[in-house]
């Protein structure tokens, strides 16, 4: 009933910026929470940032001061500019949002298929 579809990964170099881009279709009334995760190659999935309904925005605190995230409630999309990227920030980048649908089904989480990024020294 619902997609996330995440976009914008790929390969930079350290220190240069990507901005990616996760937009929900399908039978969305609303949407509360968005969030962004990363998973690094063989560890564990990870929160990034996270914006709540009423537009307070958290970071973690290995990306505060270099990812900027936002989120347009009108096209249903969440954003995150990263900045300053370094060998670190190498994984691969999942959205999740809190989702009530246009029809009778309970509200749900849901999660992107992800996009990667990687950076290269």
């Amino acid at each position: 009933q619902v997609q996330l579809v995440e976009s914008g990964g790929g390969l930079v170099q350290a220190g240069g910026s990507l901005r990616l881009s996760c937009t929900a279709s399908g039978s969305v009334k609303s949407i509360g929470a968005m969030g962004w995760y990363r998973q690094p190659p063989g560890k564990q999935r990870e929160w990034v940032a996270i914006a709540r309904s009423d537009g307070t925005i958290v970071y973690a605190g290995s990306v505060k001061g270099r990812f900027i995230m936002s989120r347009d409630n009108v096209n249903n999309t969440a954003y995150l500019q990263m900045n300053s990227l370094t060998e670190g920030d190498t994984a691969r980048y999942l959205c999740n949002m809190a989702i009530v649908h246009t029809i009778g089904l309970t509200p749900g989480s849901y999660w992107g298929q992800g996009t990667q990024v990687t950076v290269s020294a």
